[in-house]
């Protein structure tokens, strides 16, 4: 494998509504993590605060009020998801590829924990639901890693929608839990597979034409230089 080779990885595509004040927040806490505490520090945090996520859940089932510490777990994993790969930047720490490799890797599980904390406090009857859930939330994922794959453009924001407005609705779910209960998983729950159904159909269907496109344009330069060297010969 060559190391030299263009990666872009850590160039995102796009931006989300709260970039400016995310830009804000980079440049205020970069000079204040401990010299100490190095940008893989910060990453392998995830897998703590993902720990935190199934405590908190489960103790939530007794009394739902412990579900907010899974917001609090939800806002730990974006601080240190948004420093890690700024710091590595910031001090030259050359983890770029590393980086790229386990920073989303732990996303993934992450996500996947959050997943069965719902599961965990839902109504008996609705694991199936959010196994589905995980599913489709997994295979948005998987979309953007394959299209980056394809194009060397790693996109996660899509209509200035991205993983921290994603966090933001979470925490606002949360918040709901909290103060109304669980009951209405019975209805909000289908209703939210199905926004991720229709995310990861419409996000694959934009793809699949955007990949077919540049398939047909290889072709055609492919085609096109055949013939010329043809009509040189």
């Amino acid at each position: 494998m060559d190391g030299k080779q263009n990666f872009a990885g850590d160039k995102k595509v796009g931006g989300s509504v709260l970039l400016a004040p995310e830009q804000w927040l980079v440049r205020t806490l970069v000079p204040r993590v401990p010299k100490g505490f190095e940008t893989y520090h910060l990453t392998l945090l995830t897998v703590l605060w993902g720990m935190g996520v199934i405590l908190f859940a489960w103790l939530a089932r007794a009394n739902l009020w412990w579900f907010t510490g899974v917001s609090a777990m939800i806002t730990a994993q974006y601080l240190t998801d948004l420093l890690d790969g700024a710091v590595g930047r910031a001090r030259k720490t050359g983890l770029v590829k590393w980086g790229f490799f386990m920073d989303h890797l732990l996303d993934f599980l992450f996500l996947n924990t959050l997943v069965m904390a719902y599961a965990i406090i839902a109504p008996t009857g609705m694991h199936l639901w959010f196994m589905g859930i995980m599913l489709l939330s997994g295979g948005l994922m998987v979309n953007s890693f394959l299209t980056f794959a394809a194009t060397n453009e790693f996109e996660i924001y899509f209509h200035g929608f991205g993983p921290t407005e994603f966090r933001v609705i979470l925490v606002a779910v949360n918040t709901t839990v909290c103060l109304t209960g669980t009951a209405h998983f019975t209805w909000t729950v289908p209703v939210a597979a199905a926004l991720f159904t229709g995310g990861l159909a419409a996000l694959t269907w934009r793809n699949h034409r955007l990949l077919w496109a540049v398939d047909m344009a290889e072709k055609a330069e492919q085609e096109q230089s055949k013939n010329t060297l043809r009509w040189v010969a």
